[in-house]
């Protein structure tokens, strides 16, 4: 078993409750963790034998560009995709932040972290 990180995918979207966050946007960032058998790849130095980061990559950067009212939402829609389309997966963990959220309050951002497994 092993272990795939991307830290700080860092997009612009539109997610919120409130009709401004819609309009305006926000500064956002991923983390995304997913567990598979790293051994195949290891062994034989391809690409087709692991997951791509570049497909994670891109699930995160095309879920975020869907608006949602909540952070929940977007991860829920990520870790289904993740799991969905890299088969060899089985443990999914990412993290959603927006920064400098409209809260009233002075706090460099808000984080949900949700996680799942086959």
């Amino acid at each position: 078993m092993g272990t795939i990180k991307l830290k700080n995918i860092r997009t612009y979207s539109y997610h919120g409750c409130l009709i401004e966050e819609g309009k305006i946007g926000s500064d956002y960032k991923v983390d995304l963790e997913v567990k598979t058998n790293l051994k195949p790849s290891a062994e034989t130095d391809d690409l087709h034998d692991t997951v791509d980061y570049v497909l994670l990559n891109k699930i995160v950067v095309t879920e975020m560009a869907v608006r949602s009212h909540l952070l929940e939402h977007v991860a829920k829609r990520i870790i289904d995709r993740v799991l969905k389309e890299s088969k060899t997966v089985t443990k999914v963990k990412v993290a959603v932040s927006k920064i400098n959220p409209p809260i009233g309050g002075d706090v460099e951002m808000v984080t949900i972290e949700m996680k799942e497994s086959r």
